[in-house]
């Protein structure tokens, strides 16, 4: 054990962030290791002391002064404690230096190993203490390096984290040195060490941005009430005024839409769309699905089913590409949406309603794979689908020229 030791101990105390005492007592406690492996055994009470001057360091073997010795490991006579200390009684404990001869260099090779692995166990204890408080927070972080599909990154230039392929914005590229905002999701202790689930594409990500861009939202003036997101595509995003002086989707816009823009540029350049939010169901749902305009909606609150009536012309749009448009105002409302064409309404009630009940995909008799896609696309009912020209089904995701045939073919049948 050299001086240069205990160097490399506040050298590695700085670089991991970790206290000096707990690194400390981890090589203290991989001598003890040492010692009870090569020289002792598992029940002796073993002690090492560590001089941060000299970086030497000194085994002692602990005893218990008793009247009877029953434990030759752990007690030691009167007698036999009056030669260690000649004012010993029953009832002190001994401390008799047994330091082998060459341990500096035994113990060091022996102890390598658990030490590194003590280290690293303090390490991920410094991080789950630095972090378990930040739950649900934005995280500054730099790129460290990205090998393939795996982004590594630093934190608070002291951790490094990896960022999951799954939570990555689509599209999206990383290079060393940038830096970008991530959402904390969790911290999890788990038995390889805590674990931070990070992510870039959760939709609370949105919700911190916006409340970092924009000071009404950060006040509570302006309340983000729903956030549907397609990460790296499109994101929906509904608020309300606390204040009615205040226009809630004008704060979030801001000025020729600088606000935003801030944020979209964050996100890879995800395009925002800021809704009113509204109480009145029938309403919430013809803005959630702008830029489309809807004739007639029809609810159905017991299924918090919506049935929504447009024109020809409107139909792509309140669809969207790849059924885009609709998913994202059915999750942003929290109900079923089905867009239908404005012949199938009259007189206030849709047409063979009992029909349009029963006539649903999954009848139509297609491959089942195929009806996964249009359900996946929002498109369940056989209604949705008449009108769509095989072109249109073919920009549904995951259904291809062929399978877009046999669709209109199966639609044509139905009356």
């Amino acid at each position: 054990m050299q001086t240069q030791f205990i160097a490399a101990v506040n050298q590695l105390c700085d670089e991991k962030n970790i206290p000096k005492d707990t690194v400390l007592e981890t090589i203290k406690a991989a001598l003890r290791a040492a010692y009870r492996k090569d020289y002792g055994n598992k029940d002796q009470n073993v002690d090492v002391e560590l001089d941060e001057n000299s970086g030497l360091a000194t085994v002692y073997l602990i005893k218990t002064v008793v009247e009877k010795v029953t434990s030759g490991d752990l007690e030691m006579t009167e007698k036999d404690a009056k030669k260690y200390k000649k004012s010993a009684k029953i009832g002190d404990q001994i401390k008799i230096d047994v330091t082998p001869t060459n341990y500096g260099r035994i113990a060091a090779q022996a102890a390598k190993q658990v030490i590194i692995q003590r280290i690293q166990e303090a390490e991920r204890d410094v991080m789950y203490e630095m972090f378990k408080d930040r739950e649900n927070e934005l995280i500054n972080s730099v790129v460290h390096r990205v090998d393939g599909r795996n982004v590594y990154l630093n934190l608070d230039d002291k951790i490094t984290v990896t960022l999951p392929y799954e939570e990555q914005i689509p599209g999206e590229k990383y290079y060393s040195g940038q830096r970008i905002k991530l959402y904390l999701d969790k911290v999890i202790k788990t038995s390889r060490g805590p674990e931070l689930l990070i992510s870039r594409t959760h939709k609370n990500l949105v919700k911190k941005l916006l409340e970092l861009e924009i000071p009404e939202i950060k006040s509570g003036l302006v309340e983000i009430k729903s956030i549907a997101r397609d990460p790296g595509v499109r994101c929906k995003v509904a608020v309300r005024s606390i204040d009615e002086k205040i226009d809630p989707i004008g704060s979030c816009v801001g000025q020729k839409g600088v606000r935003v823009q801030n944020i979209m540029e964050e996100l890879n350049g995800e395009r925002i769309d800021i809704i009113g939010w509204s109480d009145n169901m029938e309403q919430y749902i013809k803005t959630s699905l702008a830029p489309a305009k809807t004739a007639v909606i029809k609810l159905f609150e017991n299924e918090k089913r919506a049935r929504v009536y447009v024109q020809p012309d409107q139909r792509p749009l309140a669809i969207g590409k790849q059924g885009q448009n609709v998913r994202l105002a059915s999750f942003l409302t929290g109900w079923e949406i089905d867009i239908l064409d404005i012949s199938e309404f009259d007189d206030g009630l849709p047409k063979a309603e009992e029909k349009l009940e029963a006539n649903t995909v999954e009848e139509l008799g297609i491959d089942p794979a195929l009806v996964e896609k249009l359900k996946t696309a929002n498109l369940t009912l056989v209604e949705q689908l008449k009108g769509l020209t095989a072109k249109d089904l073919s920009a549904v995701e995951g259904i291809d020229e062929e399978g877009a045939k046999s669709i209109a073919s199966a639609v044509k049948k139905i009356k």
